[in-house]
Order: C-alpha cells, then sequence, then structure tokens
C-alpha cells in the first residue's frame, strides 16, 4: 500500500504591516506561539535535481529549533498553495547538512526574514518581515483561509504567488 503524502495548504498576503495585523489576529482568536524573531533558511539541491521538478529541500532554523522540509510540486489553484510537504527536527543541524553534502546536495539558497507564529483552530498563522515588505501565510484547510481572509479583509488583490525564494531573487537579494 502507497503512503499517503501529508499535503500543506497555504497562502502568502501582502500586508503593509507585521503590527497592523497582530491586534486582529488575536481579536479573530489566534494565540501567539513564537515572538517575532529570526529565521534562517537554506535551500538544498542537487545539480538542480529538485527545482527541475518543482520540488525543495530546506533546512531552517527557527524559535530555538532546526527543520528538514521536503516540498513537492504544487498542485495549480488560482490562489492557494498546494503540495506535498514532510518536515522533521533535527537536533544537529551540522550533522544534517554533512549528511546532505555527503548525498551529493549542496547549499544554492539562504535567506533570512523575521518570523512570528499564530495558531487557532487547525489554521497557523505567520507575520513574516521581509527586506522587501511584509507578509501574512495562512497555513490549514482551505476553507478556514479563506474565512480568515474575509474577517481580516484581505482578498485576492494581496495574494503572492511566488516563493520567498523567488522573491528574494526578483529584489536582487540573492
Amino acid at each position: 500500500m502507497a503512503h499517503q503524502l501529508p499535503i500543506e495548504t497555504e497562502v502568502k498576503l501582502r500586508i503593509p504591516s507585521t503590527e497592523s495585523l497582530r491586534p486582529l489576529l488575536t481579536a479573530l482568536g489566534f494565540a501567539p506561539m513564537e515572538p517575532m524573531q529570526a529565521e534562517e533558511s537554506v535551500l538544498w539541491d542537487r545539480d538542480g535535481e529538485l527545482i527541475s521538478k518543482g520540488s525543495a529541500l530546506r533546512l531552517r532554523r527557527y524559535g530555538g529549533r532546526s527543520l528538514l522540509t521536503w516540498k513537492g510540486p504544487q498542485t495549480p489553484d488560482p490562489a492557494l498553495k498546494i503540495r506535498p510537504e514532510i518536515q522533521t527536527i533535527i537536533s544537529d543541524p551540522a550533522a544534517m547538512e554533512g549528511i546532505l553534502t555527503a548525498l551529493g546536495y549542496a547549499p544554492v539558497f539562504r535567506m533570512s526574514k523575521r518570523r512570528a507564529t499564530f495558531q487557532r483552530d487547525g489554521l497557523e498563522a505567520c507575520l513574516d518581515e521581509t527586506p522587501f515588505g511584509s507578509y501574512l501565510e495562512l497555513e490549514g484547510d482551505p476553507q478556514s483561509i479563506r474565512l480568515a481572509m474575509e474577517h481580516l479583509g484581505l482578498d485576492a488583490s494581496h495574494i503572492e504567488p511566488r516563493s520567498y525564494a523567488a522573491l528574494f531573487q526578483a529584489h536582487g537579494l540573492a
């Protein structure tokens, strides 16, 4: 029997500032999980193998933890990013970098941003501050995402379809 991969469903929205959204999230019942702090991410690839398949392998440091994440190709959707995702906590990121290197992977892109996370009934909200603007990511089931957008006064005109890696590159920060 084939293993069913977990599916991530999210949307990234351009916002004027993270501070303007924080009280709205709280009023909607989102509980703070991690305060605003630095997040460092490194994307790894092996001769373009992953990017050519629409996949990504990321080693992230955030909130005192390190996470290794594989993201598969996206399912077409006009608003949401829907893709398989497998993620695990890494206790020794230097050892993980050694394993990735031994397997022929190399760091291909590094990015830094600041992030705060909030949660409500299976819906996660991330407020992100980048060198090129502020963003809100909502992750959960599609209906919960759409309702949260509506309650926050955000519509499809706020959606940013590009990944952070693409945005960093577009702003000459790659």
